[in-house]
């Protein structure tokens, strides 16, 4: 048996044998940690505002019937990439987040199908800590503006 809890503010996961030994180990980061530490770091880059603007979903999140119900009636779509990256000259690129060897759920497949049909790929980026989800977010778009850059030259 397994349960996340906090321990003096720490999040960590209990797992108990079947002989009843109890261990504890640190809790994986959650997914919306490294993307809020992704978008802290992406803002701070001096291209933001002026190659580049970003925008999160959190598809995901809990919400009751009620809440849920209004948000796909309001366009929120199951699946959809957890982050946008628009760039300029009306490219659009993608981000979805996974924590270590976290599985796309059956929605996420489709959806990101659908969008790679229509000529939008979307970029899995896996991490373990906020640290390595900001660098690779960094790195991502930093690759993405250069090649923004190469076909803007490309075209005059």
């Amino acid at each position: 048996m397994q349960q996340t809890t906090r321990i003096n503010g720490k999040r960590v996961v209990l797992r108990t044998s079947p002989k009843g030994k109890v261990t504890v180990a640190d809790a994986p980061i959650k997914e919306t940690e490294g993307q809020a530490a992704q978008v802290r770091a992406l803002r701070s880059l001096p291209e933001y505002g002026r190659q580049f603007l970003l925008a999160g979903d959190m598809n995901s999140a809990k919400r009751g019937p009620r809440a849920q119900a209004d948000a796909i009636a309001t366009g929120m779509t199951p699946g959809e990439a957890d982050l946008r990256i628009y760039l300029k000259g009306g490219t659009l690129r993608m981000i979805e987040n996974k924590v270590g060897k976290g599985r796309l759920s059956p929605a996420q497949v489709e959806r990101h199908a659908s969008l790679a049909r229509l000529g939008h790929p979307v970029e899995v980026v896996r991490f373990t800590s906020t640290a390595e989800a900001a660098s690779k977010a960094v790195t991502l778009v930093k690759e993405w503006l250069a090649d923004n850059d190469n076909h803007a030259a490309q075209s005059h």
